[in-house]
């Protein structure tokens, strides 16, 4: 244990002095265990990762049925797959028509990074605007759409003609106009806290952009797979994107993204020039099937009606004089403290008791809470016990 602790500091690069370095040995289901043998409670499913939970046994089967059959074979797009075939296919057939095509690719950012390059070749355009406080990924396009400057100062100059809007502000839509390439927004803004727009708002963006000729996408990567209550958080505001990003929860536990839209948008990626986009490992085949098997279990179970009834009753049974406001669409919470150093302290009780909550990096000062949304009643009712116990001696 200390020997693995020491190549961890010593050998991988840290993204902050404080890292939890917890050293799992196992997981399954709700659960993480480390090598002493504790049990954690994983009350954020790897940032919105394990929606199924961890290792479910119709993702391993499917991972281990793929292994016996063949990995890696050739970059994305030149050889057929069947697991990436199936994964279209199901993918699809509970997405809008106009959703009907899929570019994978292996994460969150560099879906958003294709999908800025569809909208650029598609539009002619170069102007994208984007909203305040938003999380987008940490790749230099990604990155340059996010809302969050002291993340951007370090590293720039950054992508030009990007403009930012304030999220849910109909005033602010004036500035798409008939330069714009795309409007790229979070359904709902997760980093930021879970920041819930109104439907008319919403509404209105997607009017705008028609109007103009701009292409609305939309970053489903934390809020997709059930997370928010629906299968896909759009699907509450009764508008359809142009183009949508997924990935985190796709893979059930493997790394895999994509950006979803109509097979007219994306046969412009295919001349002028040929090659697009490209990508060696994207709609790797081990991971296509782990994200069929994954999209099976949410869409047989209909893990979403799971999330919200246990989103509303965790909301409900966490009231109490520590958080200033709680606000949560599914099983994606904030809840609100009066310092980021209160919520350290709060994670850090809860982690010693073996539960595991965490916070965001746009509102630290929210404790964040997501967890799979398979979590049952009774596992719910002791997060809450943990939580509650600690709030009551912070």
């Amino acid at each position: 244990m200390k020997a693995s602790r020491f190549f961890f500091d010593r050998h991988q690069a840290q993204t902050t002095p404080f890292p939890f370095a917890l050293d799992i040995e196992r997981a399954e289901g709700i659960y993480l265990f480390d090598k002493a043998g504790k049990k954690y409670m994983d009350m954020i499913s790897g940032v919105a990762v394990s929606n199924i939970g961890h290792r479910h046994p119709h993702v391993v089967e499917a991972i281990k049925n793929q292994l016996d059959k063949h990995m890696h074979t050739m970059v994305y797009g030149e050889y057929a797959s069947e697991s990436a075939d199936k994964l279209a296919e199901l993918l699809t057939d509970h997405l809008p028509d106009s959703l009907d095509c899929v570019y994978y690719v292996n994460s969150g950012t560099e879906a958003n990074e294709a999908a800025l390059k569809l909208a650029k070749r598609a539009t002619g355009r170069t102007k994208i605007v984007s909203c305040l406080k938003s999380y987008h990924g940490s790749t230099h396009g990604s990155l340059s759409i996010s809302g969050n400057e002291s993340k951007k100062s370090t590293f720039r100059p950054l992508l030009p003609d990007v403009h930012f809007i304030e999220f849910n502000n109909p005033d602010h839509l004036s500035k798409i106009d008939s330069q714009t390439a795309c409007v790229v927004m979070e359904t709902i803004q997760g980093d930021a806290g879970v920041r819930i727009p109104d439907t008319t708002y919403m509404k209105a963006v997607k009017n705008r952009c028609e109007e103009v000729g701009a292409l609305l996408i939309l970053d489903e990567i934390q809020t997709g797979f059930g997370r928010t209550g629906s299968l896909f958080a759009f699907e509450q505001f009764d508008i359809v994107p142009d183009i949508m990003t997924i990935a985190k929860a796709m893979g059930g536990g493997l790394p895999i993204g994509a950006m979803v839209s109509s097979t007219e948008l994306m046969e412009t990626l295919t001349s002028d020039p040929m090659l697009g986009h490209i990508t060696t490992f994207g709609g790797n085949p081990v991971c296509c099937a782990a994200a069929h098997a994954s999209l099976q279990v949410i869409t047989n179970k209909r893990l979403w009606e799971n999330a919200r009834t246990r989103g509303k009753q965790l909301a409900n049974a966490l009231d109490h004089p520590a958080f200033s406001e709680i606000r949560h669409r599914g099983l994606l919470l904030a809840l609100d403290m009066d310092s980021s150093e209160t919520v350290l302290k709060l994670a850090e009780n809860c982690l010693n008791d073996g539960l595991i909550g965490f916070w965001f990096l746009s509102q630290p000062s929210s404790f964040r809470l997501s967890p799979p949304l398979t979590i049952t009643e009774e596992e719910q009712d002791e997060a809450v016990k943990i939580i509650r116990h600690n709030l009551d001696k912070l």
